[in-house]
């Protein structure tokens, strides 16, 4: 049997408040909404359930309130399967969370505005992460997110790097990011609005068609600060992995998946996971074969409500592309 790949992910969890609505409002406008749900997520719980449920074991750290929404979501990534061992809980701050209002016009397209409130993931200490140093050399990768202090990302990704071990950065929301934390960094995911802050390069996109020249440039610029690979998600028209070495960028791209969209929540965790699982078990010797795969669980992801609850198994997603 195959050995399951090990993962860290040091990242955030909140319980998604999710408003549903035919429009957004505007500024100083009432509206009435469709649907009230809560669900629980937050960057880094979504992906570590994700890659927990194409079966890898992965471990789970981050700061929850000691609340009713906190014990919810640690019972949420025990029922996952995920290694809870080292989370940790602040007696000041809440459990973050999440504002999410989800707009479906009658054509049936949805989109997404989020407000988070962080809570305790900003109260990650680095005295409570300094047990890494030595004990990160047992994963296989590890997974970051910028929805918990950036002096942490930056301390962690130092662990990984020092002992060899890779890491993805999903740099959302969008924030200036230290040199230091860059320099150890293997993968940089952002979609394309991100990457857009963190470039200056507009990546034009219309439908399923998006400026892949545009997106290699500022793969190019991100790629100067020392990064290898650059991943860039571009919605409905798929997602390009960027490589370099030798001086020499080869790009793949892969177009999304066509499927019947309810809410694009968590879309871009459900991909970064599936593409975390899939590098860890394949390398990198079929960069098409990895996008494909990511888009293929994360577009599952899309035709179901909320952020945990609409993950998908290895299972769903072989029995749905089937």
């Amino acid at each position: 049997m195959t050995k399951s790949p090990r993962i860290l992910v040091v990242g955030s969890l909140n319980m998604d408040l999710i408003a549903e609505t035919d429009r957004f409002p505007v500024p100083g406008q009432t509206l009435m909404g469709r649907r009230f749900s809560m669900a629980p997520g937050g960057k880094g719980a979504n992906q570590a359930v994700q890659m927990a449920r194409l079966g890898c074991d992965v471990t789970m750290l981050g700061k929850l309130g000691v609340d009713q929404n906190g014990q919810t979501l640690l019972q949420v990534c025990r029922d996952a399967g995920l290694n809870t061992e080292h989370m940790l809980f602040d007696h000041d701050d809440a459990t973050g969370c999440a504002i999410i209002v989800v707009e479906k016009d009658d054509g049936g397209t949805s989109q997404n505005r989020i407000l988070v409130i962080p809570g305790a993931n900003m109260a990650i200490t680095p005295d409570e992460v300094a047990f890494l140093e030595e004990a990160i050399a047992d994963y296989d990768m590890v997974v970051l997110q910028n929805e918990i202090p950036m002096h942490i990302n930056t301390l962690v990704a130092g662990y990984a790097h020092r002992k060899g071990v890779p890491v993805m950065l999903n740099p959302a929301p969008a924030a200036a990011l230290p040199d230091e934390l860059l320099a150890c960094v293997s993968f940089l995911s952002p979609n394309e609005t991100e990457a857009e802050a963190l470039t200056g390069v507009h990546i034009a996109r219309e439908g399923s068609n998006a400026d892949l020249e545009a997106a290699r440039k500022a793969a190019e610029v991100l790629h100067a600060k020392g990064i290898q690979y650059i991943l860039i998600t571009l919605g409905q028209a798929g997602a390009a992995l960027f490589s370099f070495r030798d001086g020499l960028c080869t790009a793949h791209h892969a177009p999304s998946c066509r499927v019947d969209a309810v809410d694009p929540t968590a879309a871009g965790d459900s991909f970064i996971g599936a593409f975390c699982t899939a590098f860890c078990r394949m390398g990198l010797e079929d960069p098409t074969a990895l996008l494909t795969a990511a888009n293929r669980t994360a577009a599952l992801t899309v035709t179901r409500m909320g952020a945990i609850p609409s993950l998908p198994t290895a299972e769903e997603v072989e029995e749905y592309w089937k």
